[in-house]
């Protein structure tokens, strides 16, 4: 293959092209993600916080899907060479949000009767549907998953008709089976409609309550409609959308975002507490279409919720608890998380780096099957008056999300797609549960992929991976540490030779190329390839 340059040559070269390999805490957090998808139908275990009825903002339906855009960003932005590694968990998570208990509580919520609503409350009926009207907090996140889906893997399973299926059945009350069929496509039809109903105002959560930030995820779900369609849905919608908001202001007299209006008398409810989580979430996801706007007020708004703390740390001002009817509100803010992954996502590496620094001091960094998480705490300070409380949303989702974003990464992700030719590079399609990837990238450029795996020994999983887009090559060549470990060519056996650290087994399966590593330490291996 005289095409092909010496392994020292390739690597010296591509291992400075390829970008950073992921850290332990990044990875650590993959594996948790990964950790909680496996957990039986039913086992929310670690994923319950203080509110009761998932009717709050840290309920599991929420942690589910920031666990999902968490893994979209780290494969995007830090190893879009391996597939493999994300779609199983993404599978498992869409499985898990169509579960009931991430969506039952819309029975009850969608009767009214709230603050809000109480006074229309004659006017709603109990609703078994999760996503027939309102309850844009649950219904974008599966219409944004799905698509999303589609979009990074080429797979249109959820395009089907009734793949996506809302189901319930008690023997002990209930009456009939519930069983409510949409896929991808309709379910993104059914929203845009109500989008244009509300006058691009935006969907309701509770009934009369339209929040700015749960109705972000449904437009990044319309772009991804349009990445797998080719359509423009999700410019007309933001269009629309920005000119509705425009005649009541995004932004409260302090600078910081409206939280909310009310429907029946368009009643617009600034950030009266100042309350973190407002501002961020909604900056971490608008971002993506309104980018100016956001990075423009970001460093007053951030100015205004970040302490200093000792030693380089930094945490989250604390609002005071939300009195109503004389009830302390009892629910899970996650100011912290939320602040956390707002900073990624402005690039704002000072803030970033003191709230994680904060989170490995104060709040209890826990590993648990290879996995890292941050364990709920109730307690709101620490002696000295450090923040200590964490909320499973922020624990299990919210700072894994900030570790593994960069700058502006929802924002590419929604603007910079990837092209056709992105599907038939090479890539681990498939990586078995043992196996950590930390590194994972095509170039183009020099036809080599660059990929870091290791094999854990107190892991399930036979220690393989599948590359895939390599057999339709005219050659391959794969090698480790300058050595040659294997060779290829259209319509002849691999050529292998095993290195002198570790046995490697090399042959070629149904979807690709599998090689399989002995449990030990990381191993890089470069796989360069004839052009197409």
């Amino acid at each position: 293959m005289s095409s092909l340059k010496t392994g020292s040559e390739r690597e010296v070269r591509d291992i400075r092209d390829v970008g950073a390999v992921l850290t332990e805490e990044q990875l650590g957090h993959i594996r948790h993600f990964d950790n909680l998808s496996r957990q039986l139908p039913n086992d929310w275990s670690m994923m319950q916080g203080k509110g009761i009825g998932q009717f709050d903002f840290g309920a599991i339906r929420f942690q589910i899907a920031y666990m999902a855009y968490a893994l979209a960003l780290a494969h995007v932005h830090r190893l879009p060479n391996a597939p493999g590694v994300f779609k199983p968990v993404f599978e498992r998570l869409i499985e898990k949000i169509l579960l009931p208990e991430a969506w039952l509580y819309w029975r009850d919520v969608s009767r009214g009767g709230a603050v809000f609503n109480a006074h229309l409350a004659e006017k709603y009926h109990e609703e078994w549907n999760p996503v027939a009207r309102d309850n844009i907090m649950y219904s974008a996140y599966v219409q944004s998953m799905s698509l999303m889906y589609h979009y990074l893997f080429g797979d249109d399973r959820y395009a089907q008709p009734g793949a996506l299926a809302f189901d319930y059945w008690s023997f002990f009350w209930g009456g009939e089976p519930k069983h409510f069929e949409y896929d991808e496509n309709s379910l993104n039809e059914h929203l845009y409609w109500q989008m244009v109903e509300s006058g691009y105002l935006g969907v309701a959560c509770e009934p009369n309550c339209t929040f700015q930030i749960c109705n972000q995820p449904a437009i990044i779900g319309f772009r991804m409609h349009d990445l797998v369609t080719g359509e423009n849905v999700a410019a007309e919608v933001t269009r629309s959308y920005e000119q509705a908001w425009a005649q009541l202001g995004r932004l409260d007299s302090t600078g910081h975002y409206n939280m909310m209006l009310t429907q029946d008398s368009g009643t617009v409810f600034p950030n009266e507490s100042t309350a973190p989580w407002i501002d961020a979430w909604c900056g971490t996801l608008m971002n993506t279409w309104n980018t100016d706007f956001v990075h423009a007020h970001y460093p007053q708004q951030i100015q205004d919720l970040v302490v200093d703390g000792p030693d380089g740390t930094k945490s989250v001002r604390t609002p005071p608890d939300m009195q109503v009817m004389g009830q302390t509100v009892i629910n899970d803010s996650c100011d912290f998380g939320w602040v956390a992954t707002w900073a990624s996502e402005m690039g704002d590496t000072a803030t970033l780096d003191g709230l994680l620094a904060h989170a490995d001091r104060f709040m209890k960094p826990t590993w648990r099957d290879g996995g890292l998480f941050y364990p709920r705490n109730d307690t709101e300070t620490d002696d000295h008056g450090n923040r200590t409380v964490v909320e499973p949303l922020t624990g299990n989702a919210l700072l894994g999300y900030a570790r593994l974003n960069v700058p502006d990464g929802m924002r590419k992700l929604y603007n910079d797609p990837w092209g056709p030719e992105h599907f038939t590079e090479p890539a681990l399609t498939a990586v078995s549960g043992d196996i950590a990837v930390s590194q994972a990238r095509f170039s183009s450029d020099s036809n080599v992929l660059t990929f870091r795996v290791q094999r854990h020994g107190d892991r399930d999983g036979d220690g393989s991976i599948v590359l895939g887009n390599v057999a339709d090559r005219k050659q391959w060549s794969l090698t480790e540490n300058g050595v040659i470990v294997a060779t290829g060519r259209t319509g002849e056996p691999i050529t292998s030779e095993q290195p002198s650290d570790g046995a490697i087994e090399i042959d070629n399966v149904e979807g690709g190329v599998r090689v399989r590593v002995p449990a030990g330490a990381p191993r890089t291996f470069l796989l360069e390839v004839s052009p197409q």
